[in-house]
């Protein structure tokens, strides 16, 4: 049509060929022989290298961690992006905060890896996810300054549901020593003074729950408050007859307490409460949660990718279609759910296609972001590639891992080229 000469035609495009003829179908080519051969490559080894994808403990793990990114990664990155791309078309700020949502784009992988790794540590000293999560826990629900403590010899203390009771019970006018140990003199509330004695009042029972920590001879007496000892501030302190609590209270900076006239008769008990563990947040990369924390990263790299386009495809979208429905009496909502995303359809399926074609082949995350004790309940098909053909030496399984790739990559690329052409002949 162009006059233009076969011959030159095919010198223009040789290069382009001998490259990709190289790069992509020598490989493809030498992949699929070699996923027949044993793991030697000397014999013929069948479908035997393909029956382990199916019978290895961990290429399954992997598969059924590759269905769970197929499904959530592009379709929540996706939605992210249309949200954004949407609230942000009519607000001034919105190229900024465009601009700050697609920056991770500009990350690498590996550098993405290494940041959420650090995000979700477990320290909440050094995780920002845990350090939220933290906070936010304990302002519901603080935790205990007493973890550890326990009573120690000689105690009148008996262990009682996680908490500890005195063995015996207790009568107004007489003081009660509440003796426990365990409790670094540096973890102490930053309120504790140095323990004193309940002084006995009539109609009341009063004590002491103290840090009972000196020993030997002339460093102070076991059972007894001395002077180098700490109250134990703030310990919570019960009075319970018949399974019932009739009274409480709380032991004030030096450790004393009183309790009213309706302990007597009671024994007291220390409730669980006070020994409550410090809460340290979520095990984000543990077995459980290690697959989503990850997804929760590739999207927080990738929604900024899908929010460009979308926001692109709206800047293209007819005005006056909006202002049709909105005169016809829809609300936002409807027109965004009947009008926007029906118009929008061809720019997500776009994106989703996108974004499916790159989990699937997703590594470096997965590589980087899992510690080695969680690592394989995070495990894919391309690190199980990867582990197959460099640290396990089976290059056979790591071919058909391969191939099985490739062909789970090719119903969704001739989806998008059918799409592509329907396209251009509109």
């Amino acid at each position: 049509m162009t006059g233009t000469r076969r011959t030159a035609a095919a010198l223009f495009l040789l290069p382009a060929l001998v490259l990709l003829g190289a790069l992509v179908v020598y490989p493809i080519g030498y992949s699929l022989i070699r996923s027949f051969l044993s793991q030697s490559g000397d014999s013929f080894a069948g479908v035997d290298n393909y029956r382990a994808l199916f019978t290895d403990d961990g290429i399954r793990t992997a598969l059924k961690n590759n269905i769970i990114w197929v499904v959530f990664a592009p379709t929540v990155s996706t939605a992210l992006g249309l949200i954004f791309a949407v609230l942000t078309e009519r607000v001034c700020w919105g190229t900024a905060f465009k601009l700050v949502v697609f920056m991770p784009m500009a990350i690498s992988m590996l550098a993405a890896g290494i940041i959420f790794r650090l995000v979700y540590d477990q320290d909440p000293d050094k995780g920002v996810a845990n350090a939220v999560w933290v906070g936010v826990h304990d302002s519901f629900a603080e935790s205990s300054a007493f973890p550890r403590a326990h009573p120690g010899r000689q105690s009148p203390l008996r262990p009682d549901q996680g908490g500890f009771v005195t063995a015996g019970t207790v009568h107004t006018g007489r003081t009660v020593a509440l003796p426990l140990v365990g409790v670094a003199p540096d973890r102490m509330p930053k309120g504790a003074e140095p323990a004193a004695r309940a002084q006995p009042q009539p109609g009341k029972v009063t004590g002491t729950a103290w840090q009972d920590f000196t020993r030997g001879k002339g460093v102070g007496k076991l059972g007894a408050v001395d002077p180098a000892e700490q109250g134990y501030a703030g310990m919570r302190i019960e009075a319970v007859k018949d399974g019932k609590v009739v009274a409480s209270t709380k032991a004030a900076a030096d450790g004393t307490f009183t309790l009213p006239a309706a302990a007597d008769g009671a024994r007291l008990r220390l409730p669980a409460s006070n020994f409550r563990e410090p809460y340290n947040g979520v095990d984000w990369l543990g077995p459980a949660l290690v697959t989503p924390a990850v997804i929760g990263s590739y999207v927080w790299m990738w929604a900024g990718f899908a929010m460009v386009l979308i926001a692109a495809g709206l800047a293209g979208m007819p005005r006056e279609l909006l202002e049709a429905a909105r005169v016809d009496g829809a609300n936002e909502w409807q027109v965004f759910r009947r009008v926007t995303v029906p118009l929008l359809a061809p720019v997500l399926a776009v994106v989703t296609v996108t974004l499916m074609i790159n989990v699937l082949k997703i590594f470096d995350l997965v590589f980087i972001i899992p510690p080695g004790s969680s690592q394989d309940d995070a495990n894919v098909l391309a690190l199980e590639l990867y582990r197959k053909g460099f640290s396990e030496d089976q290059p056979g399984i790591a071919s058909a891992i391969a191939v099985f790739l490739l062909l789970l990559v090719i119903p969704v690329m001739l989806f998008n080229i059918r799409r592509l052409r329907r396209e251009v002949r509109r």
